[in-house]
């Protein structure tokens, strides 16, 4: 008689033979996973601006703690690095705008190497009681690496720059971005925990409470931290207003080439300065105290051509207020991206000069190799920027102003420096003229929203061609330019001296979560040692 392996009785300990598994279903088994984690990285991108969706980061980190979770680490490197590749490609496109492909899809894809790396340290926690916690750790260590290293580093994509229209937002007051950050992913990991414990309890029958207390607390407890946060963001005046000007003068046209035409640019915003004026005079615009022109408004050395000097004077004059001038110049042999405090009395009075410059944009790393694979690049930073080594900030009309120039505001220390160095509000002259009109734009806004909430202080963005803003100290954007239009805003803003706890405890809290990344990292690894002597017993 013939035995079928369902004829076998399972009361005697002989355990039915299954069938093999088919490749077909092998490969399914690992394309789910990849497609999954390659999504959810789009799905993170999508949080960030210019949409508002922010809330999209929680399943994007749902789904990634799914795949991550007990994943060996070559299988986790793989998944975080297709993650960060979904993350990354669509939300850094803006780079390779005017130079090509190249460039955007050499830095995606070392940015995403980072990820990869947070990847295998998530799926290393992932076995650990209260992973989630653990698991954003690691996240936020992750940025932290990132903010610093290669060429001092590309905190671009860090999560907190995606919450400026969450629930989440106070929290950058309580510890900065590396807090604000953490609460984000802890939430979305938690959720991940959540929906598993469920899953095993429908599975089982039984719910292991614990765990589920854990998972939930993951989930309220940033939600309530922020809530509890909500009295830290005010926009109230404590040393009294100040009536600000932004000129956008704009630009002739987008793209690299603008440079070329470095007088047009120069003299739009003479142009749009001495516009104001006439509105000034006719009663239709309040008199700004102080005036802020952008990053590049003058890339002809006014300390070294008269004629670029006289353009400036002239609608210092006609404004008859301090003018916060975007220079170009070159001094004891040094080319450096400066801001110029231009007094229409008294003219240029002092400078502050850039101290985190964009490599690839405003210097050249690797100089020779580039040049050996493509000489259009190097060609195109002909000269590198030097650095400054001060914090800016400008007494201007009494007004104490922080200067974060443009690529500065993504760095925590490049803004913070200038509120613990007395600044009473905080100004990000930026250029995106090379960027057309990318997402860029929006995305570096965003980020002058956090710094806002962050030091609690009234940012002002004036960009050459836009997008030019008002952000008052809680988050808000009261006025706002077009793209590709010269524009002027003007507004009595909220000046503030208070230092929030994220401004006082500075780096503090980004160390701490890198220790608890560290004592978790070191935990696991701990914990598959002994498994591993264990069954070696």
């Amino acid at each position: 008689m013939t035995v079928t392996a369902t004829s076998v009785d399972e009361s005697d300990g002989v355990q039915p033979r299954t069938a093999p598994e088919s490749r077909g279903a092998r490969l399914l088994r690992r394309l789910v996973p990849a497609a999954a984690a390659a999504l959810s990285g789009v799905l993170l991108y999508v949080s960030f601006p210019p949409r508002t969706l922010w809330w999209l980061a929680l399943p994007a980190f749902a789904v990634l703690g799914w795949v991550l979770r007990g994943r060996n680490w070559k299988a986790a490197l793989g998944l975080g690095y297709l993650f960060g590749l979904g993350f990354l490609l669509p939300l850094l496109v803006w780079t390779g705008v005017e130079v090509g492909p190249g460039p955007w899809l050499a830095l995606a894809a070392i940015e995403a190497v980072f990820v990869a790396l947070v990847g295998v340290g998530v799926a290393a926690v992932s076995r650990l009681p209260g992973w989630p916690v653990w698991a954003a750790a690691v996240w936020i260590a992750g940025e932290a690496a990132r903010a610093r290293v290669p060429f001092h580093g590309f905190p671009w994509g860090k999560i907190a720059f995606g919450q400026a229209d969450g629930v989440f937002l106070p929290l950058a007051a309580v510890g900065g971005t590396p807090v604000l950050g953490f609460a984000v992913v802890l939430c979305g990991f938690g959720l991940c925990d959540i929906v598993r414990l469920v899953a095993e309890g429908r599975r089982t029958g039984a719910v292991r409470r614990g765990a589920a207390a854990v998972a939930l607390l993951g989930v309220a407890v940033p939600v309530v931290g922020a809530l509890a946060a909500r009295p830290l963001v005010s926009d109230r005046a404590e040393d009294g207003t100040a009536t600000v000007a932004v000129i956008q003068g704009n630009v002739p046209r987008a793209g690299l080439d603008f440079n070329s035409q470095r007088r047009a640019v120069l003299d739009y915003h003479a142009r749009e300065t001495e516009r104001l004026a006439a509105e000034v005079e006719a009663g239709k615009v309040a008199r700004p105290d102080f005036v802020l022109w952008p990053e590049n408004s003058s890339d002809i050395d006014p300390f070294a051509n008269p004629d670029a000097y006289a353009v400036i004077d002239s609608a210092a004059k006609a404004i008859g207020a301090p003018i916060s001038v975007g220079g170009v110049v070159e001094r004891d042999g040094k080319l450096l991206n400066e801001q110029i405090l231009w007094d229409p009395d008294k003219g240029p009075v002092d400078t502050y000069d850039k101290r985190q410059i964009q490599p690839f944009g405003e210097y050249l790393p690797l100089r020779s190799l580039l040049d050996a694979i493509n000489k259009n690049w190097t060609s195109m930073v002909r000269q590198d920027f030097s650095r400054g080594s001060e914090p800016g900030v400008f007494t201007l009309d009494g007004v104490r102003v922080g200067l974060a120039t443009c690529y500065e505001a993504a760095f925590d220390w490049a803004v913070r420096d200038t509120v613990t160095d007395g600044a009473q509000m905080i100004s990000v002259p930026s250029n995106n003229a090379t960027f057309d009109r990318s997402e860029m734009t929006y995305q570096q806004l965003a980020m002058s929203r956090i710094r806002a909430v962050e030091h609690s202080r009234t940012v002002t963005v004036p960009v050459t061609s836009g997008v030019s803003a008002i952000i008052l100290p809680d988050g808000t954007i009261t006025q706002k330019t077009g793209m590709f239009v010269a524009d002027s805003l003007v507004q009595e803003v909220p000046l503030r001296s208070s230092q929030t706890p994220a401004t006082r405890l500075g780096i503090l809290p980004e160390i701490a979560l890198v220790l608890v990344a560290a004592g978790g990292l070191g935990w696991a690894v701990a914990a598959g040692v002994r498994g591993r002597r264990a069954d070696d017993v």
